[in-house]
């Protein structure tokens, strides 16, 4: 495997995190642009590939704020060979979107006694996707006309989801948090939220803190209360971990930022320039946030076994 330079893979993060920088400074949280009020009636959803797969981590971010700056409706994108392969092409004049791919290498060294010594290097490769909607020639499978499911029964599976986890929910009072040493999340009273997909906005981000504990992921949160660095790195993934999961259960998240998130907008602006791959780390942790949720869940456990 031919190694990347280390400037290179270096600009790659400075160019993905600016990006996301310059949009926190307009007071846009890129994260949350594909549900607006013209599209909450459309498929909720992940950016997905080709084949129906959908995309992971920063990749997410990347494309859903791609889609709404370009006015993509569509979810799915794929590279130029996989449009040839269906028999498709890339419409002429039409520039892609770049996503990144994830991966290391074993390098060998020789230590100071003369050992053979591997190390796992890290890297990342970035390659160009294009929406459906700058391909032409696909077929019918790729422009589906898709219901609005019934809000009842997307609120029930949402409920289910989150009973499958088995975290202990406690309702009551006027704030929402994750209480680490005595592990159980609190929420406000179900009627005190102004809709049903707003309450499962918040609980969704409550979820993704609760999965720090120690004996689930073991995400650090020992210097929560006392460091704003690290309360902003882990709202960060907490609000990236909400939005993923909303898409995973076709909910539209919370279009307004909570107050006190808001607050944090300073604090994540100040982490991203000091860190350029902060997002894509705070993206990695919440993307195996919701991963750990969806292990939780009956029909993983079945598909297991099967």
């Amino acid at each position: 495997m031919t190694r990347q330079p280390t400037s290179q893979r270096s600009d790659l993060y400075s160019r993905i995190t600016d990006k996301i920088i310059a949009e926190l400074k307009q007071g846009v949280r890129p994260w949350m642009q594909p549900w607006n009020t013209t599209q909450a009636s459309d498929r909720i959803t992940r950016p997905l590939r080709h084949n129906g797969q959908p995309y992971s981590g920063i990749n997410v971010l990347l494309l859903w704020s791609e889609a709404i700056a370009r006015g993509f409706t569509s979810p799915t994108w794929m590279t130029f060979r996989q449009a040839l392969e269906l028999g498709a092409a890339v419409r002429k004049g039409e520039t892609g979107t770049t996503v990144v791919f994830a991966s290391s290498f074993i390098r060998a060294e020789t230590n100071e006694i003369g050992d053979a010594v591997e190390h796992d290097i890290p890297f990342l490769k970035a390659y160009t996707v294009f929406n459906t909607e700058q391909i032409a020639g696909l077929d019918e499978r790729f422009r589906p006309v898709t219901p609005v499911p019934d809000p009842i029964s997307r609120i029930g599976h949402a409920d289910l989801f989150f009973a499958n986890t088995g975290a202990l929910i406690r309702h009551g009072g006027s704030s929402a948090y994750y209480a680490p040493a005595r592990d159980y999340i609190q929420m406000p009273a179900f009627e005190a939220f102004r809709d049903a997909q707003s309450y499962v906005a918040i609980l969704s981000h409550e979820l993704t803190h609760w999965t720090a504990a120690r004996h689930r992921l073991n995400r650090d949160l020992s210097r929560y209360a006392k460091d704003n660095s690290e309360r902003a790195r882990e709202e960060l993934i907490a609000e990236l971990g909400s939005c993923f999961l909303c898409a995973d259960l076709g909910i539209v998240p919370e279009l307004e930022p909570r107050p006190d998130h808001a607050i944090y907008l300073a604090s994540w602006l100040k982490v991203l320039s000091g860190d350029k791959r902060a997002i894509f780390t705070a993206a990695s942790h919440a993307q195996r946030a919701v991963s750990y949720l969806h292990h939780l869940q009956p029909e993983h456990e079945e598909g297991e076994a099967a």
